[in-house]
């Protein structure tokens, strides 16, 4: 199409090759810039090696509570007493292991159709949320990453995940993730969370004072036992729930052990059920 007086319409107007040749260079350019910051990113990440057998003095998120405790005026408060898995009660084990990570001893630090699952939710929502996260890929941010939720941590969180996985053993990784996973304000690992919430240590944890902890891990600074949560409260059900029906534990402990949360967490299925009612069925 052209104009009365021969020149062509604007729309057809085609941009010349000298045009065309600078788009591509500062696209290329990009691309390579990309690249590159990928490369150093990924050259610059920890080794896991150094957990082999040596405990990690600090964690990337215990720095960061620190840190976030000194800007608001409080005190830093740290409780951390290292155990072996050996001196924890292997139903308090068997609990996180059912709420967290169930396929644990089955992949290789990653589940893929659970990452594919939370990629696709954060491009179409456009951020990141919890689900996804192994054993593994939660000991790596807890070791080396913010809690932040965007797709570029959890881009190397990933591959943290998979370093951890080459150079650890199955047994070591969940002994260091018991040791530093965060049980409360300022407190850090399953023995201290043990002496914080039950006075006890972690080997005498009971069925239910263990599913509690492990229903806490998904906001264990808001999900505390002395907090009244309704959503504590279900989760250490379920627990028990599944603990049950996998045969690590009796018809019998099961039932005790539900009513050692209740007693534990000053709920009934009754008062819940009313709670549920009052609130419209939102968690607290």
């Amino acid at each position: 199409m052209s104009t009365l007086d021969g020149r062509p319409e604007p729309s057809a107007v085609v941009p010349p090759p000298r045009r065309k040749a600078w788009r591509f260079k500062v696209l290329l350019a990009g691309v390579v810039l990309l690249l590159g910051f990928g490369v150093y990113e990924y050259a610059t990440l920890p080794e896991a090696t150094a957990f082999e057998r040596e405990n990690p003095k600090s964690t990337a998120l215990m720095e960061q509570r620190a840190e976030e405790a000194r800007e608001a005026g409080k005190k830093v408060r740290r409780r951390q007493h290292w155990v072996s898995l050996g001196a924890v009660s292997k139903t308090a084990v068997a609990s996180v292991l059912v709420s967290e990570d169930a396929g644990f001893y089955g992949h290789e630090g990653l589940d893929t159709t659970e990452v594919r699952r939370a990629l696709e939710e954060a491009w179409e929502k456009g951020r990141l949320g919890r689900g996804a996260s192994t054993i593994t890929q939660q000991l790596a941010k807890n070791l080396w990453l913010s809690t932040d939720r965007s797709l570029f941590r959890k881009v190397k969180e990933l591959v943290l995940a998979r370093r951890l996985e080459d150079a650890l053993t199955k047994k070591r990784i969940l002994t260091l993730y018991l040791n530093v996973i965060e049980w409360g304000n300022g407190v850090y690992g399953i023995e201290a969370g043990a002496r914080e919430h039950f006075g006890v240590s972690a080997s005498q944890l009971s069925i239910g004072q263990g599913a509690i902890l492990a229903a806490m891990l998904p906001a264990p600074r808001k999900r505390s036992p002395s907090s009244g949560s309704r959503a504590l409260w279900k989760r250490a059900h379920w627990i028990v729930d599944q603990l049950e029906s996998v045969g690590r534990i009796s018809n019998a402990e099961a039932s005790d052990a539900r009513g050692d949360i209740d007693r534990l967490l000053g709920r009934t299925p009754a008062a819940s059920a009313e709670a549920a009612e009052e609130d419209g069925g939102d968690d607290t």
